[in-house]
């Protein structure tokens, strides 16, 4: 299982990639994997713990010998032309090394965009796991991408690749889709003997959900009842807002409201939840992204943060067999729901990588545009010279709210959530303000410029 060098070139070699962010839970997943798939190699880890990923690669079963670290780009280089693993915790040798495609799972804005634009301007391809770059520099990267004839994409694995593909698969079968999205990372688990509901690790009093276990002839109302029963639990995570965005700019499906809707919901009733308005459910128009939080049993299948399309259905009787064998269909026939309950992290992420190697821009279904704003409205007056710092659960900005706009409805001065993160503000900030760029005393330059030339894609 890749235990012999294979010499670097073309012809039979395996793909090789590098990975940022490389001792962190999405690459031990990806690495992990790497090991069961002869036709793809690690080449540059790159990771600024550098003891802690060599001995993560033990742990996965890399053969000592082939581990090398490297503290220059001539190190780098010599690693990899000899069919060895470059083990690197300067991010600027990254591109010393020889590979086919970029993993970047770092999580930093900065260090992110950075690794990613030197990838695609040597002429290689980039997989993007990392949201917050994508939500900042996204649109950027990609016209980086198609400029040095490379890909850019988002990974699957995380719910912004997977949910990509399953839109790409119901488009392709003509299918009209009026919503698509993803559930919360965590289900809501009641329990009717206890009357209570858990979140992970967390567990509330809510015995009146034993009451609101189906939806009723009033959808919304029941929603805003189930709602209220779970209030003391988190909504909203900064999170799901991120990955909402960078869908929305992939698809041109958009925020039906800005802190979306957050529906209580049951697996078999998202067909009817995601219906419009005048229809029953929660929509305002067609073409929304949106996320929900899974209502379940003890005992009962997780959504576990999977992924969801929403579509109208077409021949009546087609979706009254299909709903027979146990589709999820609406009670009046009117909508449907595909969905994979699943994201499996770098489990999956071979098969991006793969096919980026062996279609190269031919793998793109399409070119991202401005349909959404990954903002941040003050959660109270933040005073001049407060540090929007991170770290909090989840990526949260501190003191800040995330919110998801419409490209077309943001004002020309907002500034991305994860632009304005770690800057310091120059002036006071009243409670529900949006941050604006104007706001920072000390942003990013080059996270600066790569969003404002983002911003031509409107």
């Amino acid at each position: 299982m890749n235990e012999q060098p294979r010499p670097p070139g073309t012809g039979e070699r395996p793909v090789g990639y590098a990975l940022s962010g490389a001792a962190g839970g999405f690459a031990r997943t990806l690495l992990a994997q790497t090991r069961l798939i002869p036709a793809l190699e690690p080449a540059v880890l790159c990771d600024v713990d550098v003891p802690r990923l060599r001995a993560l690669c033990l742990e996965l079963g890399y053969p000592e010998a082939r581990l090398r670290t490297c503290a220059d780009a001539a190190e780098t280089a010599a690693a990899t032309a000899d069919g060895n693993i470059a083990l690197v915790a300067d991010h600027e040798l990254i591109g010393a090394g020889a590979w086919d495609v970029l993993v970047e799972a770092t999580g930093s804005p900065a260090h992110g965009y950075a690794m990613a634009r030197t990838a695609l301007e040597l002429g290689r391809h980039v997989a993007m796991v990392s949201k917050e770059v994508d939500s900042v520099a996204g649109l950027h990267l990609a016209r980086i991408a198609a400029a040095n004839d490379v890909a850019y994409l988002p990974a699957e694995g995380d719910q912004p690749g997977n949910l990509l593909k399953l839109l790409d698969r119901a488009r392709l079968l003509g299918m009209d889709v009026v919503a698509i999205g993803k559930s919360t990372e965590y289900d809501l688990v009641h329990d009717p003997e206890r009357g209570t509901v858990t979140q992970l690790d967390r567990t509330v009093d809510a015995p009146e959900l034993g009451e609101l276990l189906t939806l009723g002839d009033d959808v919304r109302a029941t929603l805003a009842a189930r709602a209220d029963a779970v209030a003391a639990l988190p909504t909203g995570a900064t999170a799901d807002y991120c990955e909402m965005a960078v869908v929305a700019n992939g698809t041109g499906f958009r925020p039906d409201v800005e802190r979306l809707h957050y529906p209580v919901a049951r697996i078999a009733e998202l067909a009817d939840v995601y219906a419009l308005r005048e229809d029953g459910g929660v929509l305002r128009e067609p073409g929304a992204v949106d996320v929900f939080s899974a209502l379940r049993l003890p005992g009962e299948a997780s959504f576990a943060g999977g992924e969801f399309v929403v579509l109208r259905t077409n021949d009546a009787e087609t979706w009254r067999i299909l709903a027979e064998k146990g589709h999820v269909v609406s009670r009046d026939g009117r909508y449907a729901v595909l969905y994979l309950p699943f994201h499996l992290m770098g489990v999956e992420t071979p098969a991006t990588l793969l096919d980026l190697v062996a279609r190269g821009r031919d793998a793109l279904t399409r070119e991202p545009r401005r349909h959404a704003v990954l903002a941040g409205r003050a959660k109270q007056d933040l005073a001049a010279g407060t540090v929007l710092d991170m770290g909090g659960h989840h990526h949260d900005v501190t003191g800040v709210q995330a919110v998801l706009l419409r490209g077309d409805e943001a004002p020309a001065d907002v500034a991305p959530l994860y632009l304005a993160a770690h800057a310091t503000l120059r002036r006071d900030v009243a409670a529900g303000e949006l941050i604006a760029l104007s706001d920072l005393a000390d942003p990013d330059p080059a996270l600066v410029e790569a969003w404002q030339q983002g911003e031509e894609t409107r």
